[in-house]
């Protein structure tokens, strides 16, 4: 794999701020996860939170079965933009539609983002724990991006 193909995924596409709730929500959080313990103590508290204990607990163990499989059965290791980033990377508004079309309900798209992001084999596992994430982030109250993005992000970068 050449440089070039190893930072693909990472591309610049949009910003933050053009995603709705879900969508912003999902790549802040596989940011945070990916950030390590600390930032995922974050996304526990923040699940819990905004779920309760009960369903929070599950969406928070759909959502480490979602990011193991991806970084377990990648097709490649998913790139992130930093978490105060206001950019889009091409792998994380994957993602972000992948949870989305898997909320919705969505099945053939959610295979077909699935197989973006993981092998063929997996897609389907990885499809049942985006539904059951995306269906308790519905749950959450979460405005737009536009609502998120000042309160979480702090830029840092200059792209």
């Amino acid at each position: 794999m050449t440089i070039r193909q190893e930072k693909r995924g990472g591309v610049p596409v949009g910003y933050i701020a053009e995603l709705d709730g879900i969508e912003a929500v999902s790549v802040l959080y596989l940011r945070l996860w990916s950030d390590g313990p600390h930032s995922q103590a974050r996304v526990c508290r923040d699940l819990a939170a905004g779920l309760g204990t009960v369903c929070g607990s599950k969406a928070i163990r759909s959502f480490t079965q979602l990011c193991r499989l991806c970084a377990n059965h990648g097709r490649r290791p998913l790139m992130r933009h930093s978490v105060d980033c206001k950019c889009l990377g091409a792998d994380e508004s994957c993602f972000a539609n992948f949870i989305a079309a898997a909320a919705e309900g969505e099945h053939e798209d959610a295979m077909l983002f699935a197989t973006l992001l993981v092998r063929s084999d997996v897609a389907s596992m990885v499809v049942s724990c985006a539904a059951e994430f995306g269906l308790a982030l519905k749950r959450m109250p979460l405005g737009g991006a536009k609502e998120i993005t000042p309160m979480t992000f702090r830029p840092k970068t200059l792209h």
